[in-house]
This record gives structure tokens, C-alpha cells and sequence, in this order.
């Protein structure tokens, strides 16, 4: 596979490595980029991967709660100016309200609003303000009391990033907390406990942790060592209740939330664009960089 400029600059942005570091990955990697990723770590050449994905596509994520269910959706616009205008956010806090009632996207955009479809409201939408949109996805939580954040917002309970957090208890104030913890913490929760977390996860953590153990060449029973060591400690920064509490880092969320007399159920963080790329207009520069070297 061709070892193109744009690939290199992806995988720099990614991983923090230099660009002959990353232009090596992916010769090695044959352009894979996982595995390019788990190349520079094995060598020490790269962080460890913190972002859940690169935020590059606009519009707003929406959050609302009824009784004990809370939602959030996420609807794209081609740039954030569409964000700010009132009619988008209007339809969007409409979306979210519907979404209240709503088992999945696909029953979410069938939901009716005002006589009209979602998808239908969304394509009229479309036509006024003469951008591209997209529901892209929801999620739902339930419990006792559901507790929301929303950070960088744009107008009430809708931004850039929305978090539920649901509790058995009725501490808002802790929830609230916790919500604000979701949004902050790096590296983000993957899952509230470590029972939760996709078991591919693990396998290709374990396989890395593996891989950077035998390159330093110590004895076997030294190596078995540093990869449980490491392991319990990536399975503790990437659990929610395992996570230093940014409240208070001397507790895991899971210990404070005993000490609130609460007990946290299930957490929702949504970001506008996570994962999807916006296409990059000019590398001419790293073009030039990369024939050079």
C-alpha cells in the first residue's frame, strides 16, 4: 500500500510520534493504521492512544431527561456556524425531546414531531438553511435520577460534548460531578466497570503490553510481571469507577460514589464528530517533508 502524506500526518496527530517515526509504522504496518499505532507504541515511539476519536465534523449534541431516562443525540452540520443558528437548534432540541421515546436511531428518525417525520423535519431543514445534515446516533441511560452536563454549550443542554450519568440515589450534586468527570477525564471511560469492557479491547492491549515487555529483554518471569502490572493499571484508567475522581483524586469514582450513598448505574459521553474525519484540504508541506526524508 502506498505510504501517502495524508496517512502520515493522520497517524502523527494520532500518536504524537515524529514524521519519519510515523512514515516507518506505516511502511511496516503496510498502511495499517492500528496496528502503525501499536508499532510506535511496542518501540516507546508513541503516548498511549487517549483520544476515542478525532472530532472533525460540526453540529451539536443535545441531552434530555424525563423522569428516570435520560437521552442524547447527536446531529452533524457541515460547519459550526450551522450550530449556532437558532432554527438548527431548535429542530435539534426537538430530536433530543423526541428521542425520549425512541428505542434506536432508526425508530428515532420514524418518531414524529409537529406532524412531520424526523428525517422528514431533517431534509426540510436542509433546504432552508442549505447544509448538509445528519442524525447520526443516540444513547439513553436510566435510573433513579439521571443527572446531564454539557460542555461548550451553544444554548440550553445542547454543545459540543453531552453527558448523562444515571444513579441509584438522589445525589444531583454528585451526579453532577460524576458528569463533569466523564467530560474531562483523559483518558476517557471506555466503560463503567472492567466486566464491560469489549473483550477486543483487552486482547489487543494485552498483545502490545506483550510486545513492549520482550523488547526490553528482561527474564520471562520478570516480563509475566510488567504485563499484569500494566494491565491492571490500563483496565484501572479506562473503567469509570477504577478512575481517580477529579473531584478529589485520592478516591476512584466508585469510592466517592459510596461515600455520596449513591450508586452510579450507567454513563453516556457523546462529542460532536468523534470519529469522523474532515477532509484536509492542502499537504503540499508534508508532501515535500516526507520526499525529503
Amino acid at each position: 500500500m502506498a505510504i501517502t502524506a495524508a496517512l502520515v500526518k493522520e497517524l502523527r496527530e494520532m500518536s504524537g510520534a515524529g514524521m519519519m517515526d510515523a512514515k516507518k509504522a506505516l511502511t511496516e504496518t503496510d498502511g495499517d493504521m492500528e496496528a502503525a499505532i501499536d508499532w510506535l507504541r511496542t518501540k516507546g515511539l508513541a503516548k498511549a492512544a487517549k483520544k476515542a476519536g478525532r472530532t472533525a465534523a460540526e453540529g451539536l449534541v443535545a441531552v434530555a431527561v424525563e423522569g428516570g431516562k435520560g437521552v442524547a443525540v447527536e446531529v452533524n452540520s457541515e460547519t459550526d456556524f450551522v450550530g449556532k443558528n437558532a432554527e438548527f437548534q431548535a429542530m435539534v432540541k426537538s430530536i433530543a425531546n423526541a428521542a425520549l421515546t425512541a428505542s434506536d436511531v432508526e425508530a428515532l428518525k420514524a418518531a414524529t414531531v409537529d406532524g412531520k417525520t424526523v428525517e422528514t423535519m431533517i431534509t426540510d431543514k436542509i433546504a432552508t438553511i442549505g447544509e448538509n445534515m445528519t442524525l447520526r446516533r443516540m444513547a439513553s441511560v436510566e435510573g433513579e435520577t439521571v443527572v446531564t452536563y454539557v460542555h461548550n454549550a451553544a444554548a440550553d443542554n445542547m454543545g459540543k460534548i453531552g453527558v448523562l450519568v444515571a444513579l441509584k440515589g438522589g445525589n444531583e450534586d454528585f451526579g453532577r460531578q460524576v458528569a463533569m468527570h466523564v467530560a474531562a477525564a483523559d483518558p476517557r471511560p471506555q466503560a463503567l466497570t472492567e466486566a464491560e469492557i469489549d473483550p477486543e479491547v483487552v486482547a489487543k492491549e494485552r498483545q502490545v503490553q506483550i510486545d513492549i515487555a520482550k523488547e526490553s529483554g528482561k527474564p520471562d518471569a520478570v516480563i509475566e510481571k510488567m504485563i499484569e502490572g500494566r494491565m491492571k493499571k490500563f483496565l484501572a484508567e479506562i473503567t469509570l469507577l477504577n478512575q481517580a475522581f477529579v473531584v478529589n483524586p485520592d478516591l476512584t469514582v466508585g469510592a466517592a460514589a459510596k461515600e455520596a450513598g449513591v450508586e452510579i448505574l450507567g454513563y453516556v459521553r457523546m462529542e460532536v464528530g468523534e470519529g469522523i474525519e474532515k477532509k484536509v484540504e492542502d499537504f503540499a508541506a508534508e508532501v515535500a517533508a516526507t520526499a525529503r526524508g
